[in-house]
């Protein structure tokens, strides 16, 4: 999978997929300071109908926030996958976390402007 480095910026796109099926194609920001799958902006969960399933507070660069936690489904690559997505309010982009790297290969050459996300493994 590939994506675009600019601006010292690493972005992706990925589809959100609605409870109906509905996917949405989004573009997600590769934050390192952040531990899980994805965050969203609380507005930017309307319409998709994912479940609620609790409330945890986590430190993060702005301080301490309280994020709801959902159970989400997102195509990333063309396969599907069922992850934990933290909402919040206030975020201005789409945050992929580093939990994608525990499974996937990061190559990132920022001179040449290359970023891609690959199958783990060596």
């Amino acid at each position: 999978m590939g994506g675009k480095c600019d601006d010292d910026t690493l972005i992706f796109e990925l589809s959100l997929i609605t409870s109906d099926g509905l996917e949405l194609p989004t573009d997600v920001l590769l934050d390192t300071g952040f531990s899980g799958w994805l965050a969203i902006d609380e507005q930017d969960l309307e319409g998709l109908d994912w479940i609620y399933l609790r409330t945890i507070v986590q430190k993060t660069a702005r301080g301490i926030s309280d994020f709801d936690i959902y159970a989400g489904k997102v195509r990333l690559d063309g396969s599907e996958f069922d992850i934990l997505v933290h909402v919040g309010e206030g975020l201005t982009e789409v945050l992929f976390g580093l939990k994608w790297l525990k499974t996937r290969r990061l190559v990132v050459d920022m001179a040449l402007g290359v970023l891609t996300l690959g199958d783990g493994g060596s």
